[in-house]
């Protein structure tokens, strides 16, 4: 009966973990797939909406207009990257930047999903009728959709930084440049002083930035 009995409970769990280990495999999983979705969605509204110019027009006010409610990527991504977060930290336990940089990628998903639930004020001519030029005063869900911005890339461009020192200092000299290297680039393209492209150059630091966070849980997933 004894060793019956021990055999049973090694039998679970061993099936307890690997239960957890393939609820951790998808949550890493989604965590790879937000940037890909956020980008693809993104992609296809630039070149199908009609009159919608990226060269002038950031690819925020795509919420607005009769098919703004497809901008509900914003939440959808976010809730992956959340789910990304919660698979780094279970995998990332005990190693550089283990703590500090899940919880980053954890704020950038809450930036994303506030920035898809308020939406920006109409302006830069979009939609058709809108004024053309910045808007003069925002509105609260404009202020709220800014700051829900500045959240997911700002968090993300840190977590870059982050994990970067701490694999540098473990001798993981390749994955530490890849992603200073990442920061550095947000940080150059957003900087650079020309404001008549500024929508472009932040759809560019959008797709390093998540370039980065799917290639940080592919990598994790291959372990």
């Amino acid at each position: 009966m004894t060793t019956t009995a021990n055999a049973m409970g090694a039998g679970s769990a061993v099936a307890g973990v690997g239960s957890r280990r393939t609820t951790t495999r998808a949550l890493l999983a989604g965590g790879a797939a937000a940037g890909p979705l956020f980008g693809v969605v993104a992609a296809a509204q630039v070149l199908t909406r009609d009159g919608f110019d990226l060269s002038r027009q950031p690819l925020s006010l795509l919420a607005l207009g009769d098919l703004g409610w497809i901008q509900i990527t914003f939440v959808v991504t976010g809730l992956l990257a959340l789910a990304g977060a919660v698979g780094l930290r279970r995998t990332l336990g005990g190693e550089p930047a283990g703590t500090w940089g899940p919880a980053l990628v954890a704020v950038h998903g809450v930036g994303l999903i506030i920035g898809g639930v308020l939406v920006s004020d109409p302006s830069m001519g979009w939609p058709t009728g809108a004024p053309e030029g910045a808007p003069e005063t925002l509105s609260w869900h404009a202020v709220g959709h800014g700051v829900g911005a500045a959240l997911a890339f700002g968090s993300l461009t840190i977590a870059c930084l982050v994990f970067g020192r701490g694999w540098w200092r473990a001798g993981r000299r390749g994955w530490a440049a890849f992603s200073l290297g990442c920061a550095l680039a947000v940080v150059v393209v957003l900087a650079w002083p020309d404001q008549d492209t500024v929508s472009v150059r932040m759809a560019l630091a959008c797709a390093v930035i998540f370039a980065w966070l799917t290639a940080l849980c592919g990598r994790q997933l291959a372990r």
